[in-house]
């Protein structure tokens, strides 16, 4: 049988473009590509809502894919493990530790994915850097806090949110109420706007119950 020149075949879940040479699939997911073309996809939320979770199932997806992958986080997060993203759900994936995003040029001129976990704790160097990648022809996928406790834009997310090709707001869930959370709230003693934590110190909140607790906070 020959095919035609070009013709689509449609289902509710991907669109096949054959050709004579070659047939190429798009996910409605994220398009695998034989040709590499650069882009940064940026996962932001509160603590708990799932960035991480979401940064290891699309680096593995890539692996499956047999694309080149390297991931890095922040050299001071050790919460888990050293050598490892892991999520608070217990999953992982091999990562270099890195004290400075310049760094992360390094490790990758074979790579055809880059992961950045925790990017809120890194200069902004990196916003260069994840342009620079992209631009080479590289996919980056960052995974962030976008506020801070306060509620502030947190570190570099902001400018890696407006140059991002695809940003995904992820959420938790309120520990008060059960609605959507989009805020962290700090429930220990400290000012540092680096606090590295789990459980013990965030919980996350709905904006209400968030603006509830700040002012709990003042009366303590």
């Amino acid at each position: 049988m020959k095919f035609p020149r070009l013709y689509y075949l449609c289902t509710h879940i991907h669109l096949i473009k054959i050709t004579q040479n070659h047939m190429v699939l798009f996910s409605e997911d994220h398009i695998l590509e034989t040709r590499r073309r650069g882009r940064i996809e940026v996962i932001c939320g509160s603590m708990f809502s799932g960035k991480t979770e979401e940064l290891i199932r699309r680096m593995k997806r890539a692996q499956f894919a047999r694309q080149r992958v390297e991931i890095f986080k922040p050299a001071i997060d050790t919460r888990y493990s050293e050598e490892e993203v892991v999520s608070h759900d217990s999953h992982s994936i091999a990562s270099t530790p890195i004290d400075s995003s310049a760094s992360i040029l390094l490790f990758t001129s074979e790579i055809d994915v880059v992961g950045i976990d925790e990017a809120q704790f890194f200069d902004n160097g990196l916003i260069d850097v994840c342009n620079q990648l992209a631009n080479n022809g590289i996919r980056v996928i960052i995974a962030g806090l976008d506020m801070d406790f306060k509620g502030n834009p947190f570190g570099p997310m902001p400018q890696l949110c407006a140059i991002a090709d695809e940003v995904s707001k992820v959420h938790a869930i309120c520990v008060k109420c059960g609605q959507l959370a989009s805020f962290s709230h700090r429930t220990v003693k400290n000012d540092k706007q680096f606090l590295l934590g789990e459980t013990a110190e965030y919980e996350p909140l709905c904006r209400e119950c968030y603006l509830q607790a700040l002012e709990k906070d003042k009366q303590v």
